[in-house]
């Protein structure tokens, strides 16, 4: 965004500064501009924000690659607040974005050894393993936090995603149910944990991705997504060795569902339709096919 900064004050600035802190907008570019341009050198009136300031630079400027510039706001706060943990892991930050991973790690621990209560270095040694691709130790590492903070919702994501990741879907799947604890009403969630028992594969985890996407359409119809889901579920049950009662409640959920999903897409079919686009219809004529072997019509 460009700004007049000639008719803008020291003043207007803070305030914008303190608006995008409140919003937590990291406006990077902009907050770099607008320091050198205008703050920087009337820093010395911001008082006690003052502090807060200086940490938003020093953010920015490490998303802006102005290294010098981080440099110096860490100065100053070390300068003004020695021995700050807070402060310490803001030099762990700087040292990461220059790479010097194995520097970073040493001052985490540094700050963990100080106080095991502090989330966000265990978060950081996470976020540096990621980077550097040890996702094995990543993973161990985040297990370890996962321990203490068991009620992080983020971190049982990022578990789950590194799992993922590795081919791990049966922890993976342990990492969506702690988050469904959390989460009972999510239908995203319900939806997500269904699609990772759905790839695990095996009769078994296909009827409880069934359970699952039965649950994220009930708390949410409009999810085509668990629709889909459902409807690839029925299907497999009805053609495996599964019982006869099962097979057979299998086929009226999927003649129920297709109808659903053809609900679903009936007003899409009838807008005009955009050059080399499969209109929806055709996708759900392309399922059905799919599963030729599936008479949806009937139950045997």
């Amino acid at each position: 965004m460009s700004y007049n900064l000639e008719e803008m004050s020291w003043s207007d600035v803070r305030d914008l500064f303190r608006k995008w802190r409140d919003d937590n907008e990291r406006k990077s570019d902009d907050v770099m501009q607008l320091w050198d341009a205008i703050l920087c050198e009337k820093q010395g009136k911001l008082g006690n924000e003052r502090h807060l300031v200086l940490e938003q630079v020093m953010i920015a400027a490490l998303d802006c690659n102005r290294t010098t510039a981080a440099e110096d706001c860490i100065r100053v706060l070390t300068a003004e607040f020695p021995g700050s943990l807070r402060i310490q892991k803001y030099k762990s930050m700087l040292l990461e974005s220059l790479e010097r991973y194995d520097d970073a790690l040493d001052v985490l621990d540094q700050i963990i050894k100080k106080d095991e209560t502090n989330a966000a270095p265990r978060k950081r040694k996470v976020a540096i393993y990621k980077a550097q691709g040890r996702n094995g130790e990543a993973i161990r590492e985040l297990c370890d936090y996962m321990k203490r903070f068991m009620s992080d919702q983020e971190g049982w994501h990022e578990l789950c995603a590194l799992y993922l990741a590795e081919g791990e879907f049966a922890k993976a799947a342990f990492c969506m149910e702690e988050v469904l604890l959390h989460n009972p009403h999510s239908h995203l969630i319900h939806q997500r944990l269904a699609d990772i028992r759905y790839t695990m594969g095996g009769l078994d985890n296909i009827e409880i991705a069934k359970s699952y996407y039965s649950q994220a359409v009930k708390l949410n119809n409009h999810n085509l997504r668990a629709l889909y889901g459902l409807f690839l579920c029925c299907g497999h049950i009805a053609n495996s060795k599964a019982t006869t009662t099962k097979r057979k409640e299998a086929q009226k959920l999927a003649q129920w569902t297709i109808a659903k999903i053809q609900q679903r897409t009936a007003a899409a079919n009838s807008a005009k339709p955009v050059k080399g686009e499969k209109k929806p219809k055709d996708e759900v004529a392309a399922l059905e096919q799919a599963f030729g072997g599936l008479d949806i019509a009937k139950a045997n």
